[in-house]
C-alpha cells in the first residue's frame, strides 16, 4: 500500500475538532509512509489535510476538475496536481492512483464519492479497502443505516462489511493496511 485517497469537504465543518482530526490523519499517513490522494483544493478539510501532509514532508497528489479550480481554489503547492475535465474523470483518476479510501466528515460530495467506491467494490471494479474516519461519531447514523438496509435485504451482508470505520487515525490506517493485503 503506497497511497490513500481521502474524501473530505471543501468546508471545515462547524466544530474545530474536524480540522484538528484532519491534521492527525495527515500525521498518521506520513508516519505510515502513505501518500495522500485527494480532491486538489486548498480550502476546507481538503486544504487542511493537504497542507499538513506537505508540512510533515509527505507526498500529496490532487485531482481537480477545471470548473472547480477557482471555486475550490486549486492548491498550487502540491507534489502533483492533475486538472481534469469533470467529476467523473476526477473520481476515476483518484481511484486509479489510490490503494485504499478514507471518507472524512464531509457533505454530499464526500458521501457521493464514498458510495461510488463502495458500489465499485461491490461490482468487482476494484478490491481496495474503504473506511470511514468516524470523528466525533460523525458517521454513526450512516453506519446504522447501512446495517438497517442489510437487515431489510437491500445490501448483502458481505457488501455491508465493505465499509470499515475507526475514530482514531492510527487505527484507521492499520485497518486499511491490514484489509489491503
Amino acid at each position: 500500500m503506497k497511497s490513500i485517497c481521502v474524501y473530505c469537504g471543501a468546508n471545515a465543518g462547524a466544530d474545530p475538532l474536524y480540522a484538528e482530526r484532519a491534521r492527525a490523519l495527515a500525521a498518521a499517513l506520513v508516519e505510515a509512509n502513505l501518500a495522500l490522494v485527494y480532491g486538489g483544493g486548498n480550502v476546507g478539510l481538503m486544504g487542511i489535510i493537504a497542507d499538513e501532509v506537505l508540512r510533515l514532508g509527505g507526498e500529496v497528489t490532487g485531482v481537480i476538475p477545471t470548473q472547480l479550480v477557482e471555486r475550490e481554489v486549486g492548491h498550487t503547492g502540491l507534489t502533483r496536481q492533475f486538472i481534469v475535465k469533470d467529476m467523473h474523470e476526477r473520481k476515476a483518476m483518484m481511484a486509479q492512483l489510490s490503494d485504499g479510501f478514507i471518507a472524512m466528515p464531509g457533505g454530499l460530495g464526500t458521501l457521493e464519492e464514498l458510495f461510488e467506491m463502495l458500489t465499485w467494490s461491490q461490482l468487482g471494479i476494484h478490491a481496495k479497502p474503504i473506511a470511514l474516519y468516524n470523528v466525533n461519531n460523525f458517521y454513526d447514523q450512516l453506519i446504522g443505516f447501512i446495517g438497517h438496509a442489510r437487515d431489510q435485504g437491500f445490501i448483502a451482508p458481505r457488501n455491508a462489511e465493505l465499509m470499515m470505520s475507526a475514530a482514531e487515525p492510527q487505527a484507521l490506517v492499520k485497518l486499511l493496511k491490514t484489509a489491503g493485503r
